[in-house]
């Protein structure tokens, strides 16, 4: 399909204005916000999904000595992990379904196609996608603030041994760090009743040396960076479509076909 209104005019016009035609159709912010949108949603399933099957086996070690002290979260991360692959699917159609709306709404207001117009129905279909897209964005603001939490406590787990390991280092009594402790129930990750639900001291140190720790943190840094990245693409997709359909209800009440 050509970008003017006769094909045999991209032969009349030349190569170099044609392509020029082509790139003018090109909504280069839905674009830009697709390719963030998968981007951030890859990082943050393949991230989040790896992130809580180490979670899991650091709880199982460390800070519960059975399955009730824990069964809330051990449910959560079963189901959270099947609706990451559920976010991964419907992300990739909602993501080509954005662009391909993209790509109408900017032929339409740059005039590109002859005898194409936006109807009140197409107005509506892409009023419909910035409602969604919002309503999206609003929860994943949620993601965003929610992915922050295990990022926390794994931020502040690794700087707490680190100040057990300088007072290991100046002093040899025990009494001096064995009262430095993490409490995961104080974070809302475990029941009050779950024991130990904390690690202190020296253990907890032991527990900050392992490459499960350091693995764990990577990959809900990882999650954390993934769920940010797909809120950005979803206000930029908003402020792209807004745009569009704000020039789309202009020329239409004047009257011009777009």
């Amino acid at each position: 399909m050509f970008p003017v209104k006769q094909p045999w005019l991209c032969k009349a016009l030349g190569c170099y204005d044609c392509c020029v035609r082509c790139l003018g159709a090109v909504p280069y912010a839905s674009l830009a916000a697709t390719l963030l949108c998968y981007a951030g949603v890859a990082l943050f399933c393949a991230g989040g999904h790896q992130a809580l099957t180490h979670t899991d086996t650091l709880v199982q070690m460390h800070f519960a000595r059975s399955l009730q002290d824990y069964v809330v979260l051990a449910d959560f991360i079963k189901y959270f992990q099947y609706v990451i692959y559920g976010l991964a699917s419907f992300f990739f159609l909602y993501g080509i379904l954005l662009l391909a709306e993209g790509f109408y709404t900017t032929s339409a207001v740059k005039q590109t196609f002859g005898e194409f117009r936006s109807t009140q129905c197409s107005r509506c279909l892409s009023l419909t996608f910035i409602i969604v897209t919002y309503v999206l964005a609003v929860i994943w603001l949620v993601v965003f603030a929610f992915a922050a939490i295990p990022v926390y406590f794994l931020f502040n787990m690794a700087a707490t041994c680190h100040t057990v390991n300088i007072l290991s280092e100046t002093t040899t009594s025990l009494n001096q760090h064995a009262w430095v402790c993490m409490d995961a129930r104080q974070f809302g990750l475990l029941p009050w009743n779950a024991m130990p639900g904390k690690v202190c001291g020296m253990t907890m140190a032991n527990i900050c040396k392992t490459p499960e720790f350091y693995v764990t943190y990577d990959y809900y840094i990882t999650a954390f960076a993934g769920a940010g990245i797909t809120l950005l693409a979803l206000v930029l997709y908003i402020v792209a479509a807004t745009y569009n359909y704000a020039v789309l209800r202009f020329l239409g009440r004047k009257g011009i076909r777009c």
